[in-house]
């Protein structure tokens, strides 16, 4: 099976996500779509193994599998954890339905630890670009900034938002250039301190649940090895408990 079919075929969740999500677009903006998609068990069972993301196959659209995906969500990666709570859901189906139900599940205390890092090597590209050409660049200051907040919310309120809200006048008149480097780090640095003092006092759990995703995906997996599939009829009499004939 092609990548691209995977993503068109068995796609369980796709959203938008990039500024358009965060309601920092612009005329300008481009249109940042992220999918999860649940490969056929079958396809588990050969020598190549399907793959674990998919690039495309249009502009600017990244899926990833579907265990991949709760992976990188049960480490709070910051960039699968948005894709769950993205306010843009372009596509969903009952799996996928399940899968946004399990959001609480993938959110910890670890927020902190991994928004921080991310947080941290965005910081050293602007440092870097203000010792290079004496500015940031400008948009990526504004997107740190607004992670940096929705960091802060997070482990205050144990609730993920997406969406600036009141913030976007703010951050766009950062992205134009219009406020000076050092308040933008007065800024940062603000936040980053808010965070830490939320991180301690935060309603989050100290972990994720993994033994209720892990859950989910055992029984999505057996359910799709019990699908008439074109991939195998052997595998049916296996799943099914009838053993392979020896000959």
């Amino acid at each position: 099976m092609r990548p691209e079919t995977l993503v068109r075929d068995h796609t369980i969740y796709a959203c938008v996500m990039g500024s358009r999500a965060f309601g920092l677009a612009t005329e300008e903006s481009d249109t940042d779509r992220r999918g999860v998609y649940l490969t056929p068990t079958p396809l588990f069972w050969r020598f190549d193994k399907p793959p674990t993301h998919v690039e495309g196959p249009a502009e600017e659209q990244f899926s990833w599998e579907l265990e991949r995906f709760c992976e990188l969500a049960l480490r709070a990666n910051p960039n699968v954890l948005e894709c769950l709570h993205s306010p843009l859901v372009e596509h969903v189906d009952d799996t996928g339905r399940e899968l946004l139900a399990l959001r609480d599940a993938f959110l910890s205390r670890r927020v902190h630890e991994t928004f921080t890092r991310y947080a941290h090597g965005q910081r050293r590209k602007l440092d870097a670009d203000v010792r290079a050409h004496g500015a940031p660049r400008w948009k990526h200051a504004m997107h740190l900034l607004r992670l940096l907040t929705s960091a802060r919310d997070l482990l205050r309120t144990g609730t993920l938002t997406i969406d600036v809200g009141d913030h976007r006048e703010a951050l766009l008149a950062v992205k134009r250039g219009e406020v000076s480097w050092p308040e933008v780090e007065s800024r940062m640095g603000r936040l980053a301190r808010e965070g830490e003092e939320a991180a301690r006092r935060s309603p989050l759990p100290e972990d994720p649940d993994r033994r209720r995703v892990e859950d989910f995906l055992v029984r999505v997996r057996r359910a799709s090895a019990l699908q008439p599939d074109p991939y195998d009829e052997v595998v049916q009499g296996v799943v099914r408990g009838g053993g392979v004939r020896q000959v």
